[in-house]
């Protein structure tokens, strides 16, 4: 049975064509992969088909009655409200259900015979759909989900204008969980979980009996919980049956195949153009050289698909900095209440280390306070001499207008239009990125531009809250790359085993230090 089915859809920004005549089916109980390189139009795609953006053209054709659930990174929390308020809010539908129930109950003993019937057809269905969504369960499952995502150590009664990214995705997952739909929109859902709640949504959603499409750059992710890809690359959509690597090994024998065909039908082009040529203007052979032209006439040639710029990552190393990079004596990090217990800890120069642990408990509060950008609540913290720290920051929500030639012109005015494109396009960013404002770019693209911005300013101790989240592959590997490369300390926060492992000589856990329990 198809829940979805789009047709021949065409869409774009401005001149930018982001589809041109795509089709895509959904079929029930499908784990779908969304991928392709940022800024190819995954986000776009799910914004078409949740009716959130107006295609340019085709169809989309929902199967009637579904209940979609859609894990939105920029949906907004209204003020005011904790978290059961927002779990609670799952089932403001089924509530809704309910009421219509009732009321119809209150209004047959006055109906006539035919509407009685159609009433009770009617709360026929509800009772069915509140039995087949658990809405006498509603308590339980609130509590359940809560628990599993570790929202009930958080208290349930918390502002989420209080709560970390990672916290409020959390909340959204929970929220959409609890919705039970029919099925779900996953938006780079293991965007700043900690490994633990990785390892459940994991588990959770292979056993998932409904269908759902996942966008995710996480590739281990991927292979675990999907069973069909659908990759986006050059304003087309290809089907591949498997998980990510599956699809990888598929993708590259294609490509190889299509490679083999262009260089034949080239060569064979070449041969009736010289023929053609040749044997035009002789009246012998004139006839068999028109014959040849319809050849080249009614060819349908094959097309490559044109390379996306790679990443390429090359920190700047600064001035060799002191033995000792920072170092700490009874330091308790923390805003208004403490969120650690006093810490002693030194970092030497050329030390990499990475910061793990569950969202919340304080370790983007450790970097900062480590490195003095925020005062510690007591003890002391003394830094080395000579740092060039570089900050990659985790999340950045004002909305920016500048464009992305205007935005590196900020960090280096010395620098000419020339020098500010060629470092743009070395991170991966095309000549359409670097002319669009900051705020229309994907969260991707976004990443790539305050990379750039890191790896052109001279450093000797790398600074990296979460620099993962929002890259494409590539841009993912090239970045691993460049840190196993970089001959300067790093403090990495990271919640991917696969890519700090092969990076850092040291992992401190931030829960054994924290006052928080989760």
């Amino acid at each position: 049975m198809s829940i979805l089915t789009v047709s021949h859809l065409t869409h774009g920004f401005g001149e930018r064509a982001i589809f041109e005549d795509i089709s895509f089916r959904l079929l029930k109980g499908e784990h779908i992969g969304l991928v392709g390189a940022n800024g190819e139009g995954k986000s776009t795609f799910i914004n078409i088909i949740t009716d959130r953006l107006q295609p340019d053209n085709g169809t989309i054709e929902w199967a009637r009655n579904i209940h979609v659930g859609y894990l939105d990174q920029h949906a907004v929390l209204a003020a005011g409200l904790n978290i059961k308020n927002v779990l609670d809010s799952a089932f403001s539908y089924l509530f809704a259900m309910e009421q219509e129930m009732l009321s119809l109950y209150d209004q047959m003993g006055d109906m006539s015979a035919d509407d009685l019937d159609t009433a009770m057809t009617r709360v026929s269905e509800i009772q069915e759909h509140l039995d087949s969504h658990d809405f006498y369960l509603i308590d339980t499952k609130v509590l359940e989900v809560a628990h599993a995502l570790g929202l009930t150590d958080l208290g349930l009664e918390r502002d989420v204008n209080d709560l970390s990214g990672g916290q409020r995705t959390k909340v959204l997952i929970a929220k959409l969980l609890l919705e039970k739909p029919d099925i779900l929109l996953l938006d780079e859902p293991t965007n700043y979980l900690d490994e633990e709640h990785i390892i459940w949504l994991t588990r959770y959603l292979q056993e998932y009996e409904n269908a759902f499409v996942l966008i995710s750059h996480d590739v281990p992710f991927l292979n675990r919980v999907v069973n069909l890809i659908y990759h986006v690359e050059n304003k087309s959509l290809t089907r591949y049956v498997g998980d990510y690597d599956d699809f990888m090994v598929l993708y590259e024998a294609r490509k190889l195949q299509l490679e083999a065909a262009y260089k034949r039908q080239q060569q064979e082009i070449d041969t009736l153009k010289t023929f053609v040529a040749k044997n035009k203007a002789r009246y012998a052979t004139h006839n068999m050289a028109a014959s040849r032209q319809k050849q080249l006439d009614k060819m349908e040639l094959i097309e490559l698909v044109q390379e996306k710029p790679k990443p390429e990552f090359e920190f700047k190393k600064g001035r060799t900095p002191s033995k000792y990079i920072f170092e700490s004596s009874d330091l308790v990090i923390g805003y208004d209440d403490p969120l650690s217990a006093p810490l002693t800890l030194s970092m030497e120069r050329g030390q990499k280390i990475a910061l793990v642990g569950a969202n919340g408990i304080g370790k983007t509060t450790l970097l900062k306070t480590l490195m003095g950008m925020i005062p510690s609540l007591s003890g002391t913290v003394t830094q080395g001499d000579y740092l060039l720290p570089g900050y990659f920051e985790q999340e950045i929500k004002e909305k920016n207008t500048n464009s992305c030639i205007e935005e590196l012109w900020l960090e280096f005015p010395s620098w000419n239009q020339r020098e500010i494109r060629a470092a743009l396009a070395r991170c991966g960013l095309t000549t359409q990125h670097i002319e669009s404002k900051v705020m229309v770019l994907s969260g991707g693209e976004q990443a790539k531009l305050r990379l750039c911005k890191l790896v052109n300013q001279e450093s000797n101790v790398l600074l990296l809250d979460e620099p993962t989240n929002h890259l494409d592959v590539d841009a993912k590997d090239e970045l691993k790359r460049a840190l196993i490369d970089y001959t300067g300390s790093i403090l990495l926060i990271c919640h991917e085993p696969e890519f700090y492992s092969d990076i850092v000589s040291d992992v401190w856990n931030c829960e054994s230090w924290t006052t928080k329990v989760f």
